[in-house]
């Protein structure tokens, strides 16, 4: 079964980048683009949306908070589906939004805030060739606290790159267990949906995506993940990550 719908978090308040934010929502910053021959700039929006029409997506659900208005009127004439994270609660809720967009349908969830210079093919390639309930793409970093990160077996190569298992994630863990963190691009089944509703929140944590991750796992089901190689994630979350986004000039392998 191919991967047609795709969901977008756009709901964050942009804190980190609070000054250009205040005016401009995250996903329209742009960055440098390659086409036909010039280098343009587009709204990052434009490059996640790209990416994932390249590989067979469709339709999009767009997650926006109260702050939404100018990404919405951005997107008003490409027939995407918005719903409402009213109260910024984590990653995990804003995904939760969009369960009556997804239906039944296998799908991606994609952070506004960066995109891939490559992995979409090879992640749909893996989620239709062993349809598992999830298949994630990880990236080794340096400061794995800041992250996501995920305890792996090796079940060796696929399409030029490292396949692993997922047997563990944790979000932001004060003793990673690697060093292998996931990037915001992943597909899953729905199955997220339940395992996202079964978790319980307490006091002011948010319901991050990591936690439906891991509840997938516990409940048995099949999680792997395809470790990046060549491909960057393109951040505009923060000053440093955008200041380095915005050196390169985005070109996809998809």
């Amino acid at each position: 079964m191919s991967v047609k719908k795709a969901v977008i978090t756009a709901a964050g308040k942009g804190s980190r980048m609070k000054y250009i934010t205040s005016v401009l929502p995250k996903a329209l910053l742009p960055l440098f683009k390659g086409e036909d021959g010039k280098i343009v700039m587009r709204p990052i929006i434009d490059l996640i949306m790209e990416s994932l029409n390249t590989v067979g997506v469709e339709k999009f659900c767009i997650v926006v908070g109260k702050h939404g208005k100018l990404l919405m009127d951005y997107l008003f004439e490409r027939e995407v589906t918005f719903v409402f994270q009213k109260e910024p609660k984590g990653f995990g809720d804003a995904v939760l939004k969009a369960e009556d967009f997804v239906g039944s349908d296998p799908f991606f969830v994609h952070a506004d805030d960066g995109v891939l210079t490559g992995g979409y093919r090879e992640s749909t390639s893996l989620f239709n060739e062993i349809k598992p309930d999830a298949v994630l793409l990880l990236r080794e970093v340096k400061n794995p606290k800041r992250y996501g990160v995920v305890a792996v077996q090796d079940k060796g190569d696929y399409m030029g790159h490292k396949l692993f298992k997922v047997v563990e994630a944790e979000e932001k863990p004060e003793n990673p267990k690697s060093n292998i963190a996931i990037s915001a691009v992943y597909i899953f089944t729905p199955k997220l949906f339940r395992s996202l509703k079964a978790v319980t929140v307490e006091g002011e944590k948010e319901l991050e995506l990591t936690y439906g991750i891991q509840g997938i796992i516990n409940d048995g089901g099949e999680v792997y993940g395809i470790l990046l190689k060549d491909e960057k994630w393109l951040n505009v979350g923060d000053p440093a990550s955008y200041h380095e986004a915005l050196m390169r000039t985005f070109t996809s392998s998809t």
